[in-house]
């Protein structure tokens, strides 16, 4: 499955115990024992990232001043992470519990359109973010006509319409194929987006989403960043030694906005950069499953790494953004009554920004 782990088998001869589990219906499951740890690890991201996820939303939405148009792309980045916490971690999580499949053909389809769904939103948002800051820093007369509130839940809704339909093929090539392991001959069933016979497909379906979903966004995120660099740098030299300092102000408060941006981009960029290599690398050598220790570690620490990007954001910005670390802690810590949160939402003339 695309930008997943699609062949997952233990390491050869780790001599690790495994635990046999019957079911109801008589079926005999292989609990590989320290897939439990990594297990685990699992669980901590997906609860850090829902608690951060979710407050990050409550206070974008809820508080009127909150209500920017970084802040609202930063909701919709958001309810991309939770969809896949909820839905691709505990199922990522379970190839280490399992030697087999446990959701079907259906969930075999509908677990990889989510996913790629996901990174979709992830990495075009924060290229709406970058062409955001772009026209606030470089172009700011058009930044009163790009903030309207409908501009900006149309934008986001074609990011989830594209990173959807990009999706779609996802969704029908991926099925239960038969796999072989090299050394042991050892056969398994597991889901993937092609069988394991050929090699052309796997090797055009892995190199098209590394464009696609990672070069070409971020590509165009570093042409808007230069841009937005050199605006910066000759309005900072525009300004006399003793020059306006609301003038001032605004390029530094700029400069921040800009950082933020820069930041999830940052993380963005390493979390799902070795994802990414370890399934270019299986796609090239799709017909061959390498059961060696070195890759399950690698595959273990790059799957790891993809969804800890799914948990980062809201932390991040509650380091970077001192007005966002405020209702942050009263959302999070309920410190607010209702009717002081309401009189704070319908009073707030303030516009604060991430």
């Amino acid at each position: 499955m695309s930008l997943e782990g699609s062949v997952f088998t233990a390491p050869e001869d780790s001599g690790d115990p495994v635990l046999n589990v019957s079911t109801w219906e008589q079926h005999q499951y292989h609990i590989w024992l320290p897939g439990i740890g990594i297990a685990a690890v699992y669980g901590i991201i997906i609860f850090v990232g829902l608690v951060g996820n979710v407050t990050l939303m409550r206070t974008c939405l809820m508080v009127k001043s909150m209500r920017t148009v970084p802040n609202l792309f930063l909701s919709s980045l958001a309810l991309g992470d939770v969809l896949l916490l909820l839905t691709c971690a505990p199922v990522d999580a379970s190839r280490y519990l399992v030697d087999e499949w446990l959701f079907g053909r259906v969930g075999c389809k509908l677990i990889p359109f989510i996913q790629l769904s996901s990174v979709g939103v992830s990495v075009f948002t924060l290229t709406a973010l970058s062409a955001d800051r772009y026209r606030a820093i470089v172009r700011p007369l058009d930044i009163h006509r790009s903030s309207a509130t409908r501009s900006i839940c149309l934008r986001a809704g074609s990011i989830w319409l594209l990173s959807m339909s990009l999706a779609i093929p996802e969704a029908v090539f991926s099925d239960l194929h038969t796999f072989t392991t090299s050394h042991t001959n050892e056969t398994f069933v597991t889901c993937a987006p092609y069988p394991s016979a050929g090699e052309l497909h796997p090797k055009i379906h892995s190199t098209a989403f590394f464009l696609i979903f990672y070069i070409i966004p971020l590509f165009t995120i570093s042409v808007y960043y230069c841009f937005i660099a050199h605006s910066l740098v000759r309005s900072s030299v525009d300004i006399p030694a003793e020059g306006n300092l609301h003038l001032q102000k605004q390029i530094k408060s700029r400069k921040r906005l800009a950082k933020t941006v820069l930041v999830f981009v940052g993380l963005f960029a390493v979390c799902w950069l070795p994802s990414h290599v370890i399934y270019l690398y299986r796609s090239y050598h799709y017909d061959q499953v390498d059961t060696s220790l070195g890759h399950f570690i690698a595959s273990v620490c790059a799957r790891i790494l993809a969804f800890t990007n799914s948990c980062v954001n809201p932390f991040a910005l509650y380091l970077m953004s001192k007005s966002f670390r405020k209702h942050f802690n009263k959302q999070l810590l309920c410190c607010t009554s209702p009717s002081r949160f309401k009189s704070q939402n319908s009073g707030s003339t303030n516009i604060t920004t991430v």
